[in-house]
C-alpha cells in the first residue's frame, strides 16, 4: 500500500458486503468482482463440485461440499487507484447472525436479486438490518441469461416489498437466450457481451446512442423493446440522486449475469464512484472520525481453524480510525489490559499475508488466543466503545455429549471456542451439561462436522426440552441467590458467564416473569457483553 496521508488513504477505501437470498448468485458475483479487480485470473464455478476449482471465497471444507457460504470471507484488492474491502456473507438464513455482525463493519452493501425469483425472504430480513444503519445499497439483478421476469415488474416488486426507491442505471437488451447486453442509461451506450466466458475480456463492443443504426443492424428483434423500455424508465422513474443513495432511501439498479460477466464491472465502478469512503462511527462517548490519528476499531467476527494445520483463531477487526503498523500497542477496553498487535493479517479469502499498514475501512486479522471476543473495542488508550450487533435468543436447542467419554475435554474446548466464535451459542447448565442453541438446524450440522474434522470429537446431540432462553439481570445479590436456588434446574451460563434462564415453554416463561417482576428477562444481548448485575 502506498504511504499516503491518513486522509488520502481513507478517501481511497471502499468497504462493502454482498447480501442476498441463498442461490441468488452472491458468491459468483464475489468471484467476478475479484476477477475484474485483477485479484484472480480464473473464477471458480460454485456449482461444479466435481471439479477441483471451488469459489475462492468458499474456503471451509463444508462450503466446498455443499456449494453454500456459511462463513463470512474478507477479500482485499486494489482497483482504479482504490482499495476495495469486500466482505462475502452467508446467504443461508440459518447463519443470519453472522451476516448481521458483518453488516456492522461495512459502509455500503451490494444486494443481489435473482431475476427469476425476485425479492425473497432472506433479502427482506437483511435489508431491514441495513435500514437500521441507513446503509447505502447498490442493487444487482442477476441471472438475466436465464428465463426471467420482466425488468419493470422486478423494479416494482423491489420498491413495494423492500420500501426502497429504484434508480435504474443499466437496462437489459433481451432476456434468457436472447440476452445481448446492457444499455447504460447515464452513459447512453450499449455494452455488448459474449456469454460463457470465464476469463475477463476487455474487447467487448460498445455502441453509443439509443438511435445508433448499429443497434438495428445487430439486434433487429430486440431493439424496439429496448427503446420503448428506456423511454418509459427515463420518463417514469426518479433520476439517481447521490444524496438519497447515501441516505439509504434510493438504490441504483444494475442488470446482468454474474456467471457470464454481464454488468459486473459497472457495479464495481459504481462502488468507486458513488459508495462512501469509511464513515464516522459512534464510539459511545463521542463520534470517532475515520481520519483521526489515534488508532481504534472493533472485533466483529472470530474464526477458528482457518488454517487446519496450525489450529489458529483469528479475530476479524474493523479499523475505525488511525493507522495500524506492525507492533502497535493498544488498550483492550473490556479487560483494561494493554496488548501488542505484532503480526496482523490482510485477507484474500483463504490467502493471508502480513499487514504492513491499515487505515479506517480496512479489515485486519489479529491472532487470538482467547483474549478477544466479538464486540471488543481496541484503542490507543481512550475509553471508546463501538456498539455491537446483539446475540438473539436461540429457537432450537440440543444437549451435546461425546460418544467417547474420554473425549469430554476436547468436546468442551471445541464447543467453547465455537461459541466464542459465534458459530453457535453454547450454555453450560448447573448440572454441567453443554447445551447448544441455534437459530437454524443447519448450524448444528456445521458444528458437528467442524467438531469432527477440527477437534476430532464425535458427539451425540440429544433433543432438549427447552423452548427459549433469556438473559437475566438481577437488582441485587440477594434476589439472584433466591432466584437461582428456586430455578436451579432451569439455570445456565453463556460463554461470557452471564446467567441465563431456560424456559420449557411460553407459558412457563410467562409465569416465571410474573412471579419475579424485579428480575429483567432479556431476549438479546450484545456480543462480548458481560451483563452488569445489581
Amino acid at each position: 500500500m502506498a504511504e499516503g496521508s491518513i486522509a488520502e488513504e481513507v478517501r481511497r477505501r471502499r468497504t462493502f458486503a454482498i447480501i442476498s437470498h441463498p442461490d441468488a448468485g452472491k458468491t459468483t458475483l464475489t468471484e467476478k468482482l475479484l476477477l475484474f479487480g485483477g485479484a484472480i485470473l480464473l473464477a471458480g464455478t460454485v456449482k461444479a463440485r466435481k471439479s477441483a476449482r471451488h469459489a475462492t471465497s468458499d474456503w471451509m471444507e463444508v462450503e466446498k461440499q455443499r456449494g453454500i457460504s456459511v462463513t463470512s470471507s474478507v477479500m482485499q484488492f486494489e482497483y482504479a487507484d482504490h482499495v476495495i474491502n469486500l466482505l462475502d456473507t452467508p446467504g443461508h438464513q440459518d447463519f443470519s447472525e453472522d451476516t448481521y455482525r458483518v453488516l456492522t463493519a461495512v459502509d455500503a452493501v451490494v444486494m443481489v436479486i435473482d431475476a427469476a425469483k425476485g425479492v425473497e425472504a432472506q433479502t427482506i430480513k437483511l435489508l431491514e438490518v441495513c435500514r437500521l444503519r441507513n446503509t447505502p445499497i447498490i442493487t444487482f439483478v442477476n441471472k438475466l441469461d436465464r428465463e426471467v421476469r420482466s425488468p419493470v415488474e422486478l423494479l416494482e416488486e423491489i420498491e413495494s416489498v423492500l420500501h426502497i426507491d429504484c434508480a435504474p442505471v443499466t437496462w437489459p437488451l433481451g432476456m434468457g437466450k436472447a440476452f445481448r447486453g446492457v444499455f447504460h442509461l447515464l452513459n447512453d451506450r450499449l455494452m455488448r457481451f459474449t456469454g460463457g466466458e470465464e476469463r475477463r475480456t476487455d474487447d467487448a463492443e460498445r455502441i453509443t446512442g439509443l438511435d445508433n443504426p448499429r443497434l438495428d443492424e445487430l439486434f433487429p428483434d430486440e431493439v424496439a423493446a429496448l427503446r420503448s423500455d428506456v423511454e418509459l424508465i427515463r420518463g417514469a422513474s426518479e433520476p439517481l440522486s447521490l444524496e438519497r443513495f447515501l441516505a439509504g432511501t434510493q438504490s441504483p439498479v444494475f442488470f446482468g449475469s454474474g456467471i457470464n460477466n454481464f454488468g459486473v464491472q459497472e457495479v464495481l465502478q459504481a462502488l468507486i464512484d458513488w459508495a462512501p469512503p469509511p464513515q464516522p462511527r459512534d464510539g459511545t462517548l463521542r463520534e470517532v472520525q475515520p481520519t483521526e490519528p489515534a488508532f481504534s476499531g472493533f472485533v466483529f467476527k472470530i474464526q477458528a481453524n482457518m488454517d487446519p494445520k496450525h489450529r489458529d483463531r483469528i479475530a476479524f477487526f474493523r479499523v475505525c480510525s488511525g493507522r495500524y503498523s506492525p507492533g502497535i500497542k493498544v488498550r483492550h477496553l473490556r479487560t483494561g489490559k494493554d496488548m501488542k498487535i505484532g503480526n496482523a493479517l490482510t485477507f484474500m479469502a483463504n490467502e493471508r499475508v502480513a499487514s504492513e499498514d491499515a487505515v479506517a475501512g480496512d479489515i485486519i486479522g489479529i491472532h487470538n488466543h482467547g483474549q478477544l471476543q466479538i464486540g471488543d473495542t481496541l484503542t490507543e488508550g481512550e475509553a471508546l466503545s463501538f456498539r455491537g450487533i446483539p446475540y438473539f435468543a436461540p429457537e432450537l436447542f440440543r444437549i451435546a455429549r461425546p460418544r467417547d467419554p474420554f473425549k469430554s475435554k476436547q468436546l468442551y474446548k471445541g464447543l467453547r471456542e465455537l461459541g466464542e466464535e459465534g458459530a453457535i451459542q453454547v450454555f453450560e447448565t448447573e448440572t454441567g451439561n453443554l447445551l447448544l442453541g441455534a437459530v437454524g438446524v443447519l448450524q448444528f450440522e456445521i458444528v458437528a462436522q467442524r467438531l469432527s474434522t477440527e477437534y476430532k470429537v464425535d458427539a451425540v446431540y440429544d433433543a432438549a426440552d427447552i423452548h427459549t432462553a433469556r438473559w437475566l439481570i438481577f437488582p441485587g445479590e440477594e434476589v439472584r441467590k433466591r432466584f437461582e436456588r428456586e430455578q436451579a434446574a432451569r439455570m445456565a451460563r453463556d460463554v461470557d458467564d452471564n446467567p441465563v434462564y431456560l424456559s420449557s415453554n411460553r407459558y412457563n416463561l410467562q409465569v416465571t416473569e410474573e412471579r419475579w417482576p424485579e428480575v429483567a428477562f432479556h431476549a438479546t444481548r450484545e456480543h462480548g457483553q458481560r451483563i452488569a448485575q445489581g
